[in-house]
C-alpha cells in the first residue's frame, strides 16, 4: 500500500529530470548542435569561415544572408537532421555558384515573379553538385521533398492558385534535377501540369539547357516567371469579377502568401535600415592584457530619480503619461501576450479523483466498496509561471536624446505589462560622467600620455528601476529618462557586463538583457588615444562571452539601426512614428523566442 500511495525516490528523481524547463533546454541544445553541424558543412563546402547559423538562418558575421528560396527556410527544433542538412547544402551551393550582384540586378519587381525567380535560381545552383558526393545530392532531394510534403499538408495547394504555383515548383525541380516529381502529390498536379506545360515548355527546356550559365539561365527563368504571373493575374481577374479595390489588394497578396510557406522575408524589413559600422581594433588585438580602463576610480553607479528635482520629475512623469495615453495600447492584452511567450508550466501539486494517471493508494479501498468506481488516480497539476527577469539597458549617449521620448514610452509600457505578467524587470542606462574623457583623461595627460591607455572616460551607470521595485513604485524614476543633461557618450561593453552582473545576482531561471541603442560605442577620448574600433570590438567580445556561457540572453534593439554586427539576436525598429500594438507584438515574439536558453 505504501508503494502505491507514494512514488518511490527513483520515480521522483525521474520526474524532476523531466521538468518542462529541462525538456525545452534539451531541445534547444539539440537544435544548436544541429545548426553547428550544418554550419560546419557550409563552411567546408564554401571555404568561408565567417558563415554560421542563427535561429535557422544562414549568416555571415551575424548578418543574415538573403537566400529567399522557400525550401531553404527550416526550423531546427522541428525539422529532422536530414532536412536541415539538405537546406545547408543548398545554401552552400547557392553561395558557390550564384553571382549575387547579377541576381539582384535581374530580379523582377513583381512579388510573384520574384518568388519564382528566386526558386529557379536556387534550383539551378542545386544541380551543380560537386562530383563524387552522392550524399549531398540525396540531402538536397530529401529537403525539397520534405518542403513539398509540408506545403501539401498545410492545405495551401487546395485552391487553384496554390496548385498552380506548387505545380510549377514541382515540374521545374524535376526538369532541372532529373528527379521525378513527388509521388505523394503526382495525382494532384497532373491536370494542372498537362495544362501549363505546353505554355511553359520552351522556357523549361531553356532552363535545363543553360543551367550552368547564370545569365543565360536567367533569360528563361524571367520568361517563365512572367508567364506564370500572367496566368495568376488572369485567374484573379476572372475570380474577382468586379470586387472592391481593397479586396483586390488582399488577393494580390494571396499567391505570395501561399507560395511562401516558410519563405524568408525578414531581410526586407532591414533593407532600408543602416547597419552599425564596425571594424577591427589593431590596439585590442595586439594587447596582451586585452581591454582595459586607464582608471576606474571615477566610475559611478547612480539611481537616476534623485538626480532630478522632485517637481521637475513630476512634470516628466506627467509628460510620459500623456504620451502613453495617446498611444492607446491595451496593456492588459500586452501583458497576456508576454506571459504566454515567457511563462513555462511548473509543477503545482496534485489533482486527485481523476480517471487516469497514477494510482492513488488512499482510494484503493473504494475498489471493494464500489467496484465500478474509476476515479482512483491522481495527476500532476501544472501552472504557468514566468520565472524570468528582463533588464532594459538604454544607451544614454548624446544621439539618443532625439529618440528618448518614444524609447521611454516603449520601455514604460513594456515594464508595466511585464509587471502585470509576473515578470521581474530592471530599467538601466549608461553614459559617461563627462564629455571627451573627463578626469581619467586629465590623469593620463599628467602621466605623459602613455601609449594605448585603454578606456579614458569616467563611467556613469544609471538605475531607473531596480528589480526589487514594481512598476508602480518606480514609475516616477523611469521618467528621469527625460533629463537631457544625462546624455553624453557611451561605453557599451562595460555597461553590458554591469547589467548582466545585476541579472546574474537574481534567482530567476531565465535572464534577458535588452540593449536599446541607436549606434556604435563612442567615446572620443578613448578613440583618439587607442583606435576607432577599440570600444566597438570590446562590445563584441562581451556579448560573445555571455552568448557562449548562456548565463544571460543579450538582445540588441536598434533604434533606426541594424545592430547585427554586435548581437546575434537583434531587432531594428523605426521610432520616427510612435510605437503601436503591431510593434509591441513584434517585440513580444522576439523576446519570447528562446535563442540561447537560460541556465539555472
Amino acid at each position: 500500500m505504501m508503494t502505491l500511495d507514494k512514488p518511490s525516490q527513483q520515480d521522483q528523481q525521474q520526474d524532476q529530470q523531466q521538468t518542462p524547463q529541462q525538456t525545452q533546454r534539451q531541445a534547444i541544445l539539440r537544435a544548436e548542435q544541429r545548426e553547428a553541424l550544418c554550419a560546419a558543412a557550409v563552411r567546408a563546402l564554401t571555404g568561408d569561415a565567417a558563415l554560421h547559423y542563427r535561429e535557422g538562418r544562414l549568416c555571415r558575421d551575424l548578418r543574415p544572408l538573403p537566400l529567399h528560396a522557400p525550401h531553404l527556410r527550416t526550423d531546427p527544433q522541428l525539422d529532422d537532421f536530414a532536412s536541415l542538412r539538405g537546406a545547408a547544402d543548398g545554401a552552400a551551393l547557392r553561395l558557390m555558384h550564384s553571382d549575387a550582384a547579377l541576381h539582384n540586378r535581374l530580379c523582377p519587381a513583381d512579388s510573384v515573379e520574384r518568388l519564382l525567380f528566386e526558386l529557379l535560381e536556387q534550383l539551378r545552383c542545386e544541380t551543380r553538385t560537386p562530383p563524387g558526393m552522392p550524399g549531398l545530392v540525396q540531402n538536397l532531394r530529401d529537403r525539397f521533398e520534405a518542403w513539398s510534403r509540408a506545403f501539401y499538408r498545410s492545405g495551401l495547394a487546395e485552391d487553384h492558385l496554390g496548385i498552380l504555383l506548387y505545380t510549377v515548383a514541382q515540374i521545374a525541380w524535376s526538369r532541372l534535377t532529373g528527379w521525378p516529381v513527388l509521388e505523394d502529390t503526382e495525382g494532384l498536379i497532373e491536370a494542372t501540369r498537362a495544362a501549363i506545360v505546353p505554355v511553359l515548355g520552351v522556357s523549361l527546356a531553356g532552363l535545363r539547357r543553360h543551367r550552368d550559365e547564370q545569365e543565360a539561365f536567367s533569360v528563361h527563368a524571367l520568361e517563365l516567371a512572367r508567364l506564370v504571373a500572367g496566368m495568376i493575374r488572369a485567374a484573379r481577374a476572372a475570380t474577382l469579377d468586379g470586387a472592391e479595390d481593397d479586396q483586390q489588394e488582399s488577393d494580390d497578396k494571396a499567391p505570395r502568401t501561399a507560395f511562401s510557406l516558410w519563405f524568408d522575408v525578414e531581410d526586407d524589413e532591414y533593407k532600408d535600415m543602416a547597419v552599425a559600422l564596425t571594424g577591427q581594433s589593431r590596439v585590442l588585438e595586439a594587447s596582451e592584457q586585452g581591454y582595459r580602463a586607464y582608471t576606474t576610480r571615477y566610475d559611478r553607479e547612480l539611481f537616476a530619480g534623485p538626480l532630478v528635482r522632485k517637481a521637475l520629475l513630476g512634470e516628466f512623469r506627467e509628460r510620459l503619461d500623456e504620451r502613453v495615453a495617446a498611444q492607446g495600447i491595451n496593456v492588459a492584452r500586452l501583458a497576456h501576450a508576454l506571459k504566454a511567450a515567457l511563462a513555462l508550466p511548473q509543477r503545482d501539486g496534485w489533482s486527485f479523483g481523476e480517471e487516469h494517471g497514477r494510482i492513488d493508494g488512499r482510494r484503493l479501498a473504494q475498489l471493494v466498496s464500489s467496484p465500478a468506481e474509476r476515479r482512483l488516480f491522481r495527476l500532476e497539476r501544472n501552472t504557468l509561471i514566468a520565472d524570468c527577469v528582463i533588464g532594459f539597458l538604454i544607451d544614454c549617449s548624446g544621439s539618443m536624446k532625439a529618440h528618448i521620448e518614444p524609447v521611454a514610452t516603449m520601455v514604460d509600457i513594456l515594464t508595466r505589462a511585464l509587471d502585470q505578467a509576473g515578470v521581474t524587470t530592471e530599467v538601466l542606462g549608461f553614459t559617461t560622467g563627462a564629455w571627451n574623457g573627463g578626469r581619467p583623461r586629465l590623469d593620463w595627460l599628467a602621466q605623459g600620455r602613455p601609449h594605448h591607455p585603454g578606456r579614458l572616460n569616467e563611467l556613469s551607470h544609471l538605475v531607473f528601476k531596480d528589480a526589487d521595485r514594481n512598476w508602480r513604485r518606480a514609475r516616477a524614476d523611469i521618467a528621469a529618462l527625460f533629463k537631457a543633461d544625462l546624455f553624453r557618450e557611451g561605453v557599451d561593453g562595460e555597461a553590458v557586463d554591469w547589467a548582466c552582473a545585476r541579472l546574474l545576482a537574481r534567482p530567476e531561471a531565465r535572464r534577458i538583457l535588452i540593449v536599446i541603442s541607436d549606434g556604435s560605442p563612442m567615446d572620443s577620448a578613448t578613440g583618439q588615444a587607442n583606435d576607432a574600433f577599440y570600444l566597438d570590438n570590446h562590445l563584441k567580445t562581451v556579448v560573445a562571452r555571455h552568448e557562449a556561457s548562456r548565463d544571460v540572453e543579450v538582445l540588441g534593439l536598434g533604434v533606426g539601426l541594424d545592430l547585427s554586427p554586435y548581437y546575434r539576436r537583434c531587432l531594428a525598429v523605426d521610432l520616427s512614428v510612435p510605437p503601436d500594438m503591431k510593434l509591441f507584438a513584434q517585440i513580444v515574439s522576439w523576446i519570447g523566442a528562446r535563442g540561447q536558453g537560460g541556465r539555472r
